[in-house]
């Protein structure tokens, strides 16, 4: 704790109370904001940046991947993030405490925050110019110090928690040229639901972690499912679909996510919409679905229906096909519609069902204000989607999906704040 205190009050710019009840975050916003121009766009600010951190502190450079590219389109989404909703200092507060405890995995301490502090200011210092401010120095010191202390507060909140888990890949099979699906052992015991996401780490891509849905409900065995699409050359994704075998060892982060069941959603009648991998929390969470059969030995009311709408370019790419096939036939109470956005020559009877944009089939075939509604997939059809059931009338609040990049800020204009590889649970991230 003293270290804490230590390098958190130390420096140019005094933080009496980094409180989120008490930071003044909408001050600090308006100051940053009326300066941002000469920082942005922030990619010369954040190649200042690293290079200014491993040049004096070599050493660090040991916690970031080979290739530095994602972490530079990563921390240029924080920046946005932060600026601009630091004057929802609570809201802030929170989205960096769960960052510092997924950064526990990377080896991050909090002297480390110490020296990324001195990097940033040198690197606001030569990217501003001569036009820069100390009043706005000092605004972006307070800004980081205060998501500096939400994340070593995180990150002490796990203190009794490992902050990664092996476990070892016992299968992976190839469903599609560019899709495996893996199923991984975990070595010790890892708590996770249906329907979340964790970081995964390939030996072979060190310090490179991506996220990836659980396909799988929780097992006895320990052992969880990952369908992982390939999303490019010299990736995560390439690493686990065309050069992991059985016997690898993969790290896990903690798991993540609110596209959960909860106990009073088993009477109700849910909507799922899945898009290409998308479809791997859906299976998840269509498990749980079927084996809640009571509770505390005392049977439950029957579980309500379930719309299920899986996407997909075409046939080929539908790849649950027959797993689709199979619970419908198992389960009277669930009704699944296949659509293939190209396969435009498919007869309007043909088992394949209905084909069209997702987004526009799940919008024409009914009324959903009633259900709960569960979304998966890349973000554009995530998105497209939401938008189309609130329009429909649905509640906001019975609409569940993973965090989408292009809602969960209004950085849209900016480019660089948007990993190309980052879409919704589901798919590679």
């Amino acid at each position: 704790m003293r270290l804490r205190q230590r390098i958190l009050g130390q420096g140019r710019a005094p933080v009496p109370d980094l409180a989120a009840t008490s930071y003044d975050g909408a001050a600090d916003q308006r100051l940053i904001t009326q300066y941002l121009d000469l920082v942005t766009p922030f990619g010369d600010l954040i190649a200042h940046l690293y290079d200014e951190l491993f040049t004096r502190w070599p050493y660090l450079r040991s916690l970031f991947p080979a290739s530095m590219d994602f972490q530079r389109a990563h921390l240029a989404r924080a920046f946005w993030y932060l600026i601009e909703n630091l004057h929802r200092p609570a809201e802030v507060a929170a989205y960096f405490r769960q960052l510092g405890h997924d950064h526990r995995k990377l080896g991050v301490r909090p002297v480390h925050y110490e020296a990324f502090e001195s990097a940033l200011v040198a690197a606001l210092r030569r990217t501003a110019g001569p036009r820069w401010a100390e009043v706005v120095e000092q605004a972006w010191v307070r800004m980081l110090r205060f998501a500096v202390a939400s994340m070593v507060e995180g990150a002490d909140a796990a203190i009794a928690e490992p902050p990664c888990w092996p476990g070892t890949v016992t299968a992976h099979e190839r469903r599609r040229p560019d899709l495996a699906v893996l199923r991984v052992r975990v070595h010790e015991p890892y708590t996770y639901r249906a329907g979340q996401y964790a970081a995964v780490e390939s030996p072979l891509m060190p310090q490179a972690w991506r996220h990836y849905s659980f396909a799988s409900a929780p097992r006895p065995d320990g052992e969880v499912e990952f369908h992982i699409r390939r999303t490019g050359p010299d990736g995560v994704s390439e690493a686990l679909v065309n050069r992991t075998r059985v016997g690898d060892v993969l790290r896990l982060g903690p798991a993540h996510g609110t596209m959960t069941l909860k106990e009073e959603d088993h009477p109700r009648d849910l909507l799922m919409v899945a898009g290409g991998t998308g479809w791997a929390p859906v299976r998840a969470l269509l498990e749980e679905w079927a084996s809640r059969r009571s509770t505390g030995g005392l049977p439950l009311r029957p579980p309500g229906r379930v719309h299920l709408f899986v996407g997909a370019r075409n046939r080929t790419e539908l790849y649950a096909a027959e797993t689709l096939s199979q619970l419908a036939a198992r389960h009277s109470r669930l009704q699944v519609v296949r659509v293939l956005d190209d396969d435009l020559a498919t007869p309007a009877d043909s088992p394949m069902g209905e084909y069209g944009p997702l987004a526009e089939a799940v919008a024409r075939d009914g009324q959903w204000s009633g259900h709960v509604a569960f979304v998966s997939g890349p973000a554009g059809m995530v998105g497209a989607t939401v938008a189309r059931l609130v329009a429909g009338g649905m509640l906001a609040d019975r609409i569940r999906h993973d965090p989408v990049p292009d809602l969960m800020t209004s950085s849209a204009g900016h480019p660089e704040a948007h990993p190309a590889d980052e879409v919704v649970a589901g798919a590679a991230r």
